[in-house]
């Protein structure tokens, strides 16, 4: 892998993270800013061309929520990489906007949702994907709906039917309260998580809003979803998020319902690992995995797959900041 020089804008706790991974994998960073009059400082050197100024090759976006759309756009109007903190941005027109810009400039854009690549939901998405595709029998038709290059797992495969609310997920997501990510309500915190992993499955094209609500607080909401069209049309899912919480919590739970001589079935995943004194321990293997993919669609492998994952990043958007 040849060797990359990076910008990081936003030196805060995920920043810090970004860049210290990066860093065991051979990257330099060459330019660091925490606030705006030291990115206008940065911004002075990239106008110099890369020859006299700053030869990035990538950047790393680790800002407060509101100001990503802006930072994004502007290393994307310059044909620069980036990786950006979700949420992508906090609009849905916004993060379709960045989308298209990184299109029009063939230019990579990559939003670290890293859930979507722990290594506890890549196992529990290929079990999922095997199970349902068991539980309602293979046909010949083919639907791919997930991402292989997320972890693998077979594609679905359709039977004729899915009987309506005969499957249903739920993803509970609840931390204590931190005086981290402030500047957005806790859809964009943390709701977009548990989206991004739920349309690795499904197609956002598919789905409709049955409703969602939010505390007055902005740090509790719920949402439910449902397969509308398409060959999975009836899977529900529930959604709970809450940031000002007693437990930490980041769960997903499966059920079946009977159908004909098939028992129900229920059970329940969760998505983190516990210390002795019950607080969430630090998965380094998703941060890991993430950069592992980021630096190899930085080589130019996998670039239909880049796309997909920055289409589902604007499509969480989208979802999550509909009142």
């Amino acid at each position: 892998m040849k060797p990359y020089n990076a910008i990081l804008v936003g030196n805060g706790t995920m920043g810090k993270r970004h860049r210290a991974r990066f860093e065991a994998c051979g990257v330099k960073f060459i330019a660091a800013a925490d606030n705006q009059e030291e990115f206008d400082e940065i911004t002075d050197k990239l106008t110099c061309g890369t020859a006299d100024g700053l030869p990035a090759d990538f950047a790393v976006i680790a800002s407060p929520a509101s100001t990503h759309y802006a930072y994004a756009k502007f290393f994307l109007e310059r044909k620069i990489p980036v990786l950006v903190e979700k949420p992508l941005a906090i609009s849905g027109e916004e993060a379709q906007e960045l989308v298209d810009l990184a299109a029009k400039n063939d230019t990579l854009l990559f939003v670290a949702q890293s859930e979507c690549f722990n290594p506890i939901f890549l196992n529990f998405r290929k079990h999922f994907l095997a199970e349902l595709n068991a539980r309602l029998g293979a046909g010949d038709k083919q639907y791919d709906a997930g991402d292989k290059q997320l972890g693998a797992g077979d594609m679905f495969v359709a039977g004729d039917k899915l009987p309506a609310g005969n499957v249903r997920l739920e993803f509970r997501r609840e931390h204590k309260y931190s005086e981290r990510c402030r500047d957005v309500d806790v859809s964009l915190d943390l709701l977009v998580h548990d989206l991004g992993l739920f349309f690795t499955l499904f197609r956002y094209e598919d789905v409709d809003i049955s409703f969602k609500t939010s505390a007055e607080s902005r740090d509790r909401a719920r949402m439910y979803l449902k397969v509308a069209r398409g060959p999975y049309k009836g899977v529900t899912a529930d959604f709970y998020v809450n940031r000002d919480s007693d437990v930490d919590v980041r769960t997903i739970s499966v059920s079946y319902g009977r159908q004909g001589g098939s028992p129900g079935s229920d059970y329940t995943v969760s998505l983190a690992r516990y210390l002795d004194n019950g607080e969430i321990a630090h998965i380094p293997d998703s941060l890991e995995n993430e950069h592992r993919f980021f630096l190899k669609l930085l080589d130019g492998a996998c670039g239909d797959w880049g796309k997909r994952i920055a289409r589902i990043a604007a499509d969480c958007v989208k979802i999550a900041s509909r009142q």
